[in-house]
């Protein structure tokens, strides 16, 4: 029996093959066994598509000194400020390179930029790449860039990852910790969310911090979207969502890709792949009970986090597919979950 087909939320293999500060080249089609995915595995783990990101790193993640809006003082690992002279030219070097695999693979992978594309390729057995920007430190703030990427293929972007920019505040990485860390949305990321409105375009709420979560939600009229968080409640992260974040998502009609990384997934916090995968189980259970199943999918954090060991790398999708049915899931929500629920929050937003 094939394996469900998965749509994944959110990879970061793009960045891992194609490191946007170095001028190697690499191919999802024949990593070789390296990092998380590559063609091979994903069909043998069912991953037919996925959110693949383009992330610009900047200086190591440290702990610092902040306070939280309700006054806590706090250690958070932060980031220091990318700049656009540094973001752009890379990701137009990791653009490059990706077109150039797509083109030596066509008919194994594709770049999709419409719901039809999309579905022809999982109905196909290609594997279809959706491009995402994780952090706009590319971007001009004036947005004159914008609908030259969109017109490469761009369909999803976070305004924000872990750190700040012109755009948004990132939340900084905490435990345990409320997300609820800085201001919201500056003029631009307001005008961002309605551009992406306007073109078409996903917007992930994913490395938002609370007040800038609440902001895009107020100005968007697209489905709200996280495509790697989870449920706060269950690890006390400030990565993770919280309660009337799940209900915001759920009244727009949007969905939330559930995050493999175990420091997001323990309760205790650590970043220990001795993790089982019923504790990745536990909080696609909690969203289920708060949204229901139509609001709920998966995004793993592939090539990007440290992945519980008994899932390994996407081949073993089909373990937490088992956990789940374990657990009483039916068919019909595993199919939502593992794919319809994206298809239809890509019907509702892009154009």
């Amino acid at each position: 029996m094939p394996p469900l087909q998965i749509l994944d939320g959110h990879n970061d293999t793009l960045t891992r093959i194609f490191p946007p500060a170095d001028d190697t080249s690499a191919s999802i089609v024949d990593r070789d066994g390296d990092g998380h995915i590559d063609l091979v595995r994903a069909r043998r783990g069912g991953l037919g598509a996925g959110f693949y990101a383009i992330f610009i790193p900047g200086g190591e993640v440290e702990s610092r000194p902040i306070t939280a809006n309700d006054g806590t003082h706090l250690e958070a690992g932060c980031s220091d400020v990318v700049l656009r002279t540094q973001a752009r030219p890379m990701t137009d070097s990791v653009l490059d390179r990706m077109d150039a695999m797509l083109e030596q693979h066509p008919d194994e992978i594709r770049l999709v930029r419409t719901v039809d594309e999309l579905r022809y390729c999982l109905d196909h057995d290609v594997m279809a790449l959706i491009l995402h920007y994780e952090g706009v430190e590319m971007l001009e703030p004036s947005l004159t860039d914008l609908e030259a990427d969109y017109a490469r293929g761009l369909r999803s972007l976070g305004p924000v990852w872990s750190r700040s920019n012109a755009f948004a505040h990132g939340v900084p990485f905490a435990f345990p910790c409320t997300p609820d860390i800085g201001p919201g949305l500056t003029e631009a990321g307001t005008d961002l969310v309605r551009r992406c409105n306007d073109l078409g375009i996903m917007l992930d709420v994913s490395h938002l911090n609370y007040r800038g979560f609440m902001d895009l939600a107020e100005t968007t009229t697209a489905p709200v979207v996280a495509t790697h968080c989870g449920a706060h409640a269950v690890c006390a992260s400030s990565r993770n969502l919280l309660d009337d974040q799940f209900d915001v998502i759920r009244d727009t009609g949007g969905i939330v890709g559930a995050n493999f990384h175990v420091g997001f997934t323990r309760p205790d916090g650590q970043r220990d792949a001795n993790t089982p995968l019923d504790v990745v189980a536990d909080h696609l259970d909690y969203m289920v009970d708060r949204m229901g199943i139509e609001h709920v999918a998966l995004g793993s954090d592939f090539d990007g986090a440290t992945m519980p060991a008994p899932l390994g790398d996407c081949a073993g999708l089909p373990k937490l597919i088992d956990v789940l049915r374990g657990r009483g899931w039916s068919d019909e929500a595993l199919r939502a979950m593992a794919v319809d629920n994206w298809l239809r929050v890509l019907d509702a937003t892009w154009h």
